[in-house]
């Protein structure tokens, strides 16, 4: 049997962030002509990287368990070849353990993680241990801590493949994106944890949504100075953000955490986190 791929429809248009480099279209998973499933795949910009991504891959019932959705995602990547792409990303739920099978055995490796995990409404506040305690941040040290933070996702960006000059460029627009009016934009809340009078750590949440449907609210960043690690400030930052997010009606708070930091993830594995989404990505030859 041939299993073959075959365009359900023509491309769909991209956003006008993206004029003349975003690419999106559908297929039909056929094997002899006959359609068992569908494959949906698109491909981008992203930070001087033509990246493509699986957006979707289905494979009918009475057809799994054949090779099927092996086949297509092997097809998917040549064709993504075909429109320049030299690196390919797929976004996976936590639930599907096939699919995450089908991209171990593929070559993909995980980037990062979604994590939940559910806040309840009446749950007694966190006790910060003895000296440690929580103080919105001042203009001042958010001018200090965004210098850092750009500079960190800079770097970040140019160890994922970026060009330095791009890295710089791509991890300004992000951070103005995201904080238009930097600690005052709506819907942030910037933190600094103290103790004995001395920083020892930031906390960066959203309270008013997520980049996930299935969110209330986000940390986008909880972060222990490198001397002070080692000391449960980790553990007292979180415990502090839910009792934040909880105070503003927030019933499911979410995060990312990159695959590479081991004592984040086992961090949030000891207070209940749970994966949703793994984040995988792989080299295209």
């Amino acid at each position: 049997m041939t299993t073959t791929l075959r365009p359900a429809g023509p491309e769909e248009p991209g956003d006008d962030a993206s004029p003349g480099t975003f690419r999106s279209r559908r297929y039909d998973i056929c094997v002899n002509g006959r359609r068992v499933g569908g494959l949906h795949v698109t491909a981008a910009d992203e930070h001087g990287l033509r990246t493509g991504r699986i957006a979707a891959i289905e494979v009918d019932e009475p057809d799994r368990h054949r090779g099927r959705a092996t086949v297509a995602a092997l097809a998917a990547e040549e064709l993504l070849r075909g429109w320049g792409c030299v690196r390919l990303a797929v976004a996976v739920p936590a639930a599907a353990r096939p699919a995450l099978r089908l991209a171990a055995a593929l070559g993909y490796t995980e980037r990062a993680r979604h994590l939940l995990t559910e806040l309840h409404p009446h749950g007694p506040p966190a006790v910060p241990p003895d000296g440690v305690r929580l103080r919105p941040m001042t203009d001042d040290h958010y001018r200090d801590w965004s210098a850092r933070d750009l500079a960190q996702l800079a770097a970040a960006l140019t160890a994922d493949g970026a060009a330095p000059e791009r890295a710089a460029r791509d991890a300004e627009h992000a951070q103005r994106a995201l904080l238009p009016d930097g600690p005052a934009t709506p819907g942030m809340s910037f933190h600094r944890l103290l103790h004995s009078d001395t920083a020892v750590g930031v906390l960066w949440l959203r309270l008013d949504g997520a980049p996930r449907p299935d969110a209330d609210a986000w940390v986008y960043a909880v972060e222990v100075d490198p001397e002070h690690r080692g000391h449960g400030h980790g553990r007292t930052l979180m415990r502090a953000a839910e009792d934040v997010c909880r105070e503003a009606g927030a019933r499911v708070l979410g995060l990312n955490v990159h695959s590479g930091n081991a004592p984040a993830r086992s961090l949030y594995a000891s207070l209940g986190y749970r994966p949703v989404e793994h984040h995988l990505a792989k080299p295209l030859l």
